[in-house]
């Protein structure tokens, strides 16, 4: 054959396999949303992938491109590909390629469409039908990242102090701080005695602010004292009207010092201690004077049912209800007359109720100490005759039960906790608890173990009760656990040692006694002689507690008065 035929026949046979392939890449620009994640071999020699009227077995049967020189060859390839991008940029759609799905996200792309809900089904197809595809897969959102959640110290603390969502935040983690500084507080208090001079023992005693605290005495004294320079203020005691009234002993002494929930008001024994005292604060101007049909004994305990609203207890054995009308403190009436005396009102209880008569001892139904309990508007009373008393405290005083008491000797002090609805009473040598709502009794008796001096001061705070006894010592117990407080394995306060098995006791100092003929007759062997605490009062923000005392046995005269922070 001639050269010049041989060439034709070669050009004719390029011409017509570059026109086939073109028609196939045509194809495949198409149908390149079907296949956009199939990967491709890079021979472009090979017709792959197939078009749609294609199959593996027509694959085999297709002719290979002729056999032609390097020259021949890299001009066909160019040939090509300019031909398959043209073709290519006349039938492709805009191109809308989904983001390649890979690890986790790719084998969640499933889940994610069947659990799709019915509202995302217009947008899927109108998706498909946008590509030129009903059945072709589907473009994923994706899904927003979580913020990450801070665990530090520094974003704990702020949402204890600002709360979440609004919310009192870490309740929970307050009230478990709370009751860890409650338990570990009293290992950490440290004595500072105060100087009262001649004073004698201590009775009552009240925190009225950060700094000052005031106090009544056996020696009818009352006075403030500033337990950070031991200053000492006396406030005058109110004096009844009538010349007829029933004048107390002059060494009976103040035993009752309340205040109101409001801190307004404070409560307490007139000059002469049967009649009750009101005086206004923070300035201790007297407001009025109950001396009116009132008690014919000393005043015993009182207790506030509310701003205006008070209860005393006499060893005449009645329980008497005041109101304070609030005119009498808020200017309204003139407290001063020309002279620029003070003057206050007189006035008479609202109620009286007396303790009804034991027959184990009905001369002796004394009111030694009254508790009230805010949430069930009860009055607890207890008489030296060996009983408790509950009533309920309205406009009047109805009473509820009487209970005789497990341990009736020298019952003296009583204490309510509202957090466990419980009353503590306090006798000779145990403090009994008693829930007036439950007929067994389910907490069983402490013993104080201070050698029969007696129990002569109790507080509640939360489940820890402090016992103040008459050998000089704080003791504390609790609740919860039923078991005193017990002193640690290692002097250091910030030591994690265990305990000891010892009872925590804080042992108060000598305070102040005169040495008099009575002292040198009876006592003068005895080097020292402890003070019985008949008060104690705790300020909680300020973490400090003052206790209050003198010399147990009546014929003594001293006191002490001491500041444990």
């Amino acid at each position: 054959m001639q050269p010049t035929t041989l060439n034709a026949l070669r050009d004719q046979h390029a011409y017509s396999s570059l026109q086939s392939n073109a028609a196939t890449f045509a194809s495949l620009a198409t149908n390149a949303p079907r296949i956009r994640n199939a990967r491709c071999p890079r021979d472009h020699s090979v017709p792959w992938p197939l078009g749609p009227s294609a199959t593996p077995a027509d694959s085999e049967t297709q002719p290979p491109p002729p056999t032609a020189t390097t020259a021949n060859t890299g001009a066909t390839r160019r040939r090509r590909r300019a031909a398959a991008a043209a073709a290519a940029s006349a039938t492709r759609p805009p191109p809308t390629m989904a983001p390649q799905q890979t690890g986790s996200r790719k084998r969640k792309a499933s889940e994610v469409e069947q659990g799709a809900g019915t509202s995302s089904l217009p947008g899927r197809a109108a998706a498909a039908a946008g590509m030129g595809q009903a059945d072709g897969p589907l473009l994923l959102a994706k899904r927003p990242r979580r913020p990450v959640a801070r665990r530090s110290l520094v974003h704990y603390l702020k949402g204890r102090a600002l709360g979440a969502d609004g919310q009192t935040g870490l309740a929970g983690f307050e009230g478990d701080l709370r009751s860890y500084g409650v338990l570990r507080l009293p290992e950490l208090l440290r004595e500072h005695q105060l100087t009262l001079g001649p004073l004698n023992k201590v009775f009552a005693s009240q925190w009225l602010n950060a700094r000052q605290v005031v106090c009544g005495t056996k020696c009818n004294t009352l006075f403030v004292v500033d337990v950070q320079t031991g200053q000492i203020t006396r406030i005058p005691l109110m004096r009844d009207r009538g010349p007829g009234q029933t004048r107390a002993q002059p060494t009976c002494g103040i035993h009752a010092i309340q205040l109101n929930p409001s801190k307004t008001l404070l409560a307490t024994g007139g000059e002469n201690p049967n009649s009750l005292a009101v005086y206004q604060l923070p300035t201790l101007d007297p407001v009025c004077l109950g001396d009116r049909q009132g008690h014919r004994d000393w005043i015993f305990a009182i207790a506030w049912m509310s701003d205006t609203v008070a209860v005393s207890g006499s060893r005449d054995g009645t329980v008497a209800l005041w109101r304070v009308d609030p005119d009498m403190f808020n200017g309204s009436i003139p407290w001063h007359n020309n002279s620029g005396i003070p003057r206050y009102s007189h006035i008479r209880p609202r109620d009286m109720e007396a303790i009804p008569r034991a027959t184990t001892n009905p001369g002796n139904r004394k009111v030694r100490a009254l508790a009230f309990s805010g949430r069930n508007q009860e009055l607890g009373a207890v008489s030296l005759d060996g009983y408790f008393h509950l009533w309920k405290a309205r406009s009047s005083l109805s009473r509820l039960l009487s209970l005789r008491l497990p341990y009736c000797r020298e019952n003296v002090c009583l204490t309510y906790c509202d957090e466990l609805s419980l009353f503590a009473v306090g006798s000779q040598s145990h403090v009994s608890f008693l829930d007036p709502r439950q007929r067994q009794q389910n907490i069983k008796p402490l013993c104080s173990r201070e050698g029969g001096t007696g129990v002569r001061s109790l507080s509640f705070y939360q489940h820890i009760i402090t016992v103040g006894t008459g050998h000089g010592s704080l003791l504390f117990y609790d609740i919860r656990a039923q078991k005193f407080l017990e002193e640690r394995a290692s002097a250091s306060p910030d030591s994690f040692l265990g305990r000891t098995g010892r009872k925590l006791k804080l042992t108060c100092g000598r305070g102040w006694l005169n040495q008099d003929e009575l002292w040198v007759n009876y006592f003068g062997g005895t080097e020292e002689f402890p003070n019985a605490l008949y008060t104690h009062c705790y300020n909680w923000p300020e973490m400090k507690l003052f206790v209050g005392g003198g010399p147990l046995p009546s014929g003594l005269h001293g006191n002490y008065a001491g500041l444990w922070s």
